[in-house]
């Protein structure tokens, strides 16, 4: 359903998405292209990937680095499929999921099903991708309170629901808001929200070593679980870092999942980041509070305009740097 723009700026600022999630869907449509365009019998360099950032044509360097990690030999033919326009546009590739049906959205924005002597292998990949000179956020995960308690309830995650109740106040939910819950009227801070510290003691606690206790378990359904009866699932990760002017030296970071999990509890577990509110309505907030991360991502209230209530969990600017930085100590 397409956006309603509130003003001009609103407007501006839903183009502004709408361009940079094209310019992404660009980007997932070039690399399956390419893919099935090159002969890639005798055609591979395995071997030679150290590490998980490199620079070249980012299609050679996908198909190369899942090779090696898989450790398949005698390629006959790779076939690309991109699914990550279906949600969003409509775009992409005709395939069936194992009940026969047409899949009109998944986790995988690219299925790979390569085929070599002895067997044919369909692996899924998470595409994100960055076009700007210095890298941003990148959206993971966006839904509702109650979505996400489902989510973690639906994988055997014990949510209670005090918990959830006290997420729905950190969105701001329907009848969940400071407004509709305490008197407001000496409150300087946001009226339709709650802040983590703000949230209820024994709630607290329990998000915070839940987060904690199931670090891994939980990164691993934001990155891989979001849509119901999904049979295609992401097994790995390409990341464009940058902007490129130069398809052939395009940087890129390449993680299998499972790999990508231990590396963001390595390098944080459950903490929270103290920050200030400096502009909009509550630009007078003097209080400072807190946001919450767990390794590689971070958890906010999404506040747009549209859905202010959301539920939004990122991959933090720039955590392939870090992580990097990470193997080298």
């Amino acid at each position: 359903m397409a956006l309603q723009p509130n003003n001009s700026q609103h407007e501006q600022q839903i183009n502004a998405g709408i361009l940079g999630r094209n310019i992404g869907h660009k980007f997932e449509e070039t690399l399956t292209n390419i893919i099935n365009n090159i002969s890639w019998e005798n055609n591979i360099s395995p071997n030679k990937y150290c590490g998980n950032l490199f620079c070249g044509n980012p299609a050679k360097l996908l198909v190369e680095y899942i090779i090696e990690k898989e450790n398949l030999v005698d390629i006959q033919n790779i076939k690309a499929s991109w699914l990550g326009g279906l949600a969003t546009s409509g775009k992409g590739s005709f395939l069936l999921d194992n009940n026969g049906n047409q899949i009109t959205k998944s986790k995988s924005d690219i299925l790979l099903q390569i085929t070599t002597e002895r067997e044919t292998k369909i692996i899924g990949l998470s595409v994100k991708s960055c076009n700007t000179k210095s890298p941003t956020n990148a959206q993971l995960y966006f839904s509702t309170a109650s979505a996400f308690a489902k989510l973690l309830r639906d994988n055997d995650i014990t949510i209670s629901q005090d918990a959830e109740n006290a997420m729905k106040m950190f969105c701001g939910d329907n009848g969940f808001m400071p407004l509709q819950m305490i008197d407001v009227s000496n409150r300087l801070a946001d009226h339709r929200r709650f802040f983590w510290e703000e949230l209820p003691s024994n709630a607290k606690i329990e998000l915070e070593t839940l987060f904690t206790e199931h670090q891994n378990s939980i990164t691993k359904l934001l990155l891989q679980k979001a849509y119901r009866n999904d049979d295609f699932a992401p097994t790995y990760l390409l990341h464009k870092t940058r902007k490129a002017t130069n398809f052939e030296q395009t940087e890129i970071a390449l993680y299998k999942i499972d790999e990508l999990l231990d590396k963001s509890k390595s390098y944080a577990t459950f903490v929270t980041k103290p920050y200030k509110i400096h502009k909009g309505t509550y630009k007078n907030d003097p209080n400072e509070h807190q946001a919450p991360r767990f390794g590689i991502v971070q958890m906010q209230r999404g506040g747009q305009k549209q859905h202010p209530t959301q539920l939004q969990f990122n991959l933090q600017a720039g955590y392939f740097y870090a992580l990097a930085a990470q193997d080298l100590m």
